[in-house]
């Protein structure tokens, strides 16, 4: 994020008295650490990271909160002239829980346009100015303040508006120009026409300012973060607002923006107020959070006096109450990152400096415990299922709605008595619906392992993947009793022969090859046979044999050196079989380095003598101790075709 110094100092004056390099590193230590500076015309500006939690810090009144608290520094006062509320000249309606604050202003613009050092400030920031006081003033507040708004053209709006969840069917015709078809999850502003606004993400096209508008209303709300992000990932728009309110934006700053761009219309465009108003409330406050002393002592590694906690975390906006061995702590409402003991610790610790932590030896420790048997368990079976052919996969440990539907018999855990219930699985802050749910079976995210496989043009997939799965019971989800083990067969089963047709693998392939490696008294849990060509067996990892249980694998060497292929396209007799070619062919390079043979294609087409067929026979030569050479390669492809050419085949023009 671009932070501009002068903008910067305007938040905290005592930021003007520090040079560039004091400034980038005062940052880093709070742990905001600054990529790089660039001078732009007229101001300096500090690309600065910003962690995904700290959407606070998202603007220069966030960072100069931090700075203000490391450099005890007061901030500068931040107090627009209150908007006269009275009676809204646009009814607003707030159906939606995830919307609980809306507030707003209607205006009639007058004679006026941006200001140059809004419009300098704006592009020193990477954002046009589009000479628009209603936008330009929505965005630089963003940019100061970090709470998003937005200016819709009041003369386009049909009747009361509304922030509710859309409809089945509504689409939306966004500022970027894509018409986006909405769904029953995404939040919307509506007028009594139809959605004019993906609330937190993007305006809508037929609402927006231009040159042409005479009158505007003014939103300033607090939509729910997970809403915002959802929507924001469904549609691809990423947008500066979207990862504001996405992060959680301060509630209590809602009318404070409202009142801030009132002000800034009035004073650029000369705007007449008719009206402010504010629908719904403040959103409770977050539960207060108890800091004991000896949790702060654990973390930081040295005693602290609770003191010194008090005035750190009174420094960032905290209200802190002394109770006796701990602090009482109710977060500020714009820090949606402190929830935990933990946090408040980590948090005195970062005011502190991370240089005045103590470095401490590890403690020095005897030989190392024995690994546990179920860990045995699974890395032995995991050897033995690569032995055999098999590769582990390792994919997340959530899935989407659809997939968790498509395969419903997943394994049953021990003590669940109940029916798996979805909704006890999902998660409250996913990162997105793919990944919404808790897996009740490794099979779905396997299946679509094996799936791109094969569109890649894998013609034999053999995967496997051990790993806890999920039970949904009213009382949350429940992690199965024992591991559970997935394998998947897909493609077709083929031995180079061309003239054999390739067949799909079946449960009885599968089982085959692990029989040597399975209890014979347990069954398997669950059998997926998927689709032709594809099959998936779902154990628990107590129905394979246990690792004292020796099972030595058929070792073969493999070489260090490349490995080089040779083709050969011929033109054979029709009756030809494929076994013959072979055998003559081995038989001729029994003494060369020949790793593998095999018939690469069959093509029996147009062109072809009547009679014949042609096969492209593929050579690959791998010696154990040296790398081949061209000479030799040469020869042994020579004597290869003069033994096909005994069996009447000839190369293909």
């Amino acid at each position: 994020m671009w932070i501009e110094r002068e903008a910067l100092a305007a938040e905290l004056p005592a930021a003007a008295t520090l040079a560039t390099r004091q400034l980038a590193e005062t940052l880093a230590s709070l742990g905001f650490p600054v990529d790089a500076v660039e001078h732009r015309p007229g101001t300096e500006v500090l690309d600065v990271d910003i962690t995904a939690n700290r959407g606070d810090a998202m603007s220069h009144r966030g960072l100069a909160r931090d700075l203000s608290a490391r450099l005890q520094q007061p901030l500068a006062p931040l107090a627009p002239p209150a908007a006269a509320e009275g009676e809204p000249r646009i009814p607003v309606c707030l159906p939606a829980a995830a919307c609980p604050l809306y507030a707003t202003a209607l205006l009639t613009l007058g004679e006026g346009r941006t200001p140059e050092a809004v419009q300098a400030f704006l592009l020193a920031l990477g954002s046009t100015p589009k000479l628009l006081p209603a936008v330009d003033a929505s965005n630089e507040l963003l940019h100061r303040y970090g709470h998003p708004t937005h200016a819709f053209d009041a003369d386009r709006i049909q009747g009361a508006v509304s922030v509710r969840m859309a409809r089945s069917g509504e689409t939306l015709v966004t500022l970027d120009g894509v018409t986006r078809k909405l769904t029953l999850e995404d939040l919307i502003i509506a007028d009594e026409a139809g959605p004019i606004a993906l609330a937190g993400v993007m305006g809508g096209d037929g609402t927006k300012v231009t040159e042409a508008t005479r009158r505007v209303l003014l939103e300033s709300a607090w939509f729910e973060p997970r809403v915002v992000r959802a929507a924001a990932h469904r549609h691809g728009l990423h947008t500066d607002a979207s990862q504001r309110f996405g992060r959680g934006a301060d509630p209590a700053l809602a009318t404070v923006a409202r009142d801030l761009l009132v002000q800034r219309l009035q004073d650029w465009a000369g705007a007449t107020l008719e009206g402010a108003w504010t629908a719904g409330k403040l959103p409770a406050p977050p539960p207060s959070v108890d800091l004991p002393k000896d949790l702060l002592t654990r973390v930081a590694g040295e005693p602290l006096l609770l003191a010194e906690a008090a005035k750190a975390l009174k420094a960032l906006g905290c209200g802190v109450v002394a109770e006796p061995g701990h602090l009482r702590v109710q977060p500020p409402t714009w820090r949606h990152d402190l929830a935990l003991p933990e946090d408040l610790a980590e948090e005195v610790l970062r005011l502190r400096g991370y240089e005045h932590i103590p470095s401490v030896l590890p403690p020095l420790e005897g030989p190392p415990r024995p690994l546990s048997p179920d860990y045995l368990h699974r890395q032995a079976l995991a050897r033995r299922l690569a032995h055999l052919g098999f590769h582990q996969t390792v994919t997340y440990g959530f899935v989407s709605p659809e997939m968790d539907q498509a395969f419903p018999d997943g394994p049953r855990p021990v003590g669940a008595r109940v029916a798996d219930e979805p909704g006890h699985r999902t998660l409250l802050n996913p990162l997105g619906r793919e990944y919404s749910l808790l897996r009740r079976s490794l099979v779905p995210s396997l299946v679509e392992v094996a799936k791109r496989n094969l569109q890649q043009g894998q013609r034999d997939v053999r995967l496997f993947e051990i790993a806890p799965v999920y039970w949904g019971l009213p009382s949350g989800p429940l992690e199965n009793w024992d591991w559970s083990v997935a394998l998947l067969w897909a493609g077709e089963r083929w031995d180079g022969d061309p003239e054999s047709k390739a067949g799909p693998a079946t449960l009885k392939h599968l089982l085959g090859i692990l029989k040597d490696s399975m209890n014979p008294m347990d069954a398997g849990i669950s059998v997926y046979p998927i689709q032709d060509g594809m099959v998936v067996a779902e154990y628990f990892l107590k129905h394979f044999r246990a690792p004292d249980a020796r099972i030595i694998p058929t070792y073969t060497s493999h070489s260090r050196f490349p490995a080089v292929e040779r083709d050969l396209s011929l033109v054979v007799d029709r009756n030809l079989p494929w076994q013959a070619m072979a055998e003559a062919v081995r038989a001729v390079l029994k003494d060369s380095a020949l790793a593998d043979l095999t018939c690469a294609d069959l093509y029996q087409g147009k062109g072809l003598e009547p009679g014949t067929k042609a096969w492209l026979l593929r050579l690959t030569f791998q010696a154990m101790d040296r790398t081949l050479v061209g000479a030799e390669v040469d020869g042994w492809v020579a004597r290869a075709l003069a033994a096909a050419e005994s069996l009447g085949a000839r190369l293909r023009a």
